[in-house]
């Protein structure tokens, strides 16, 4: 059991906009998230030291919605995040590549 679900990008906006309570997070770098990121997005760095404490600061009982630039980080950090007791994350499934909607 992976402890989350990869869902592509038309699931992942319908997710996000019929469920108040969800929060997006991009797991890219700042200069990734710069160059482009979804709108409403939280950027927290998986590559960054202090991301594990930044996890450890976010409620247990919210939806989170995580992306990267090819979903791979994004597994990883649903993987973490799972394992720390999340009960419910969203992989955006081939990440910010394959979304083809606006981004900011």
């Amino acid at each position: 059991m992976m402890g989350f679900k990869d869902i592509g990008p038309d699931e992942f906006k319908k997710g996000l906009e019929k469920n108040p309570n969800a929060e997006l997070i991009d797991v890219r770098t700042p200069d990734e998230y710069e160059d482009a990121h979804l709108k409403g997005a939280k950027l927290m760095n998986i590559m960054s030291p202090d991301f594990t404490e930044m996890v450890e600061q976010l409620p247990k009982d919210k939806a989170y919605y995580i992306y990267c630039r090819s979903g791979s980080r994004s597994a990883s950090a649903c993987q973490y995040m799972a394992g720390r007791g999340f009960g419910e994350l969203y992989n955006l499934q081939g990440g910010i590549m394959f979304w083809p909607y606006e981004t900011e």
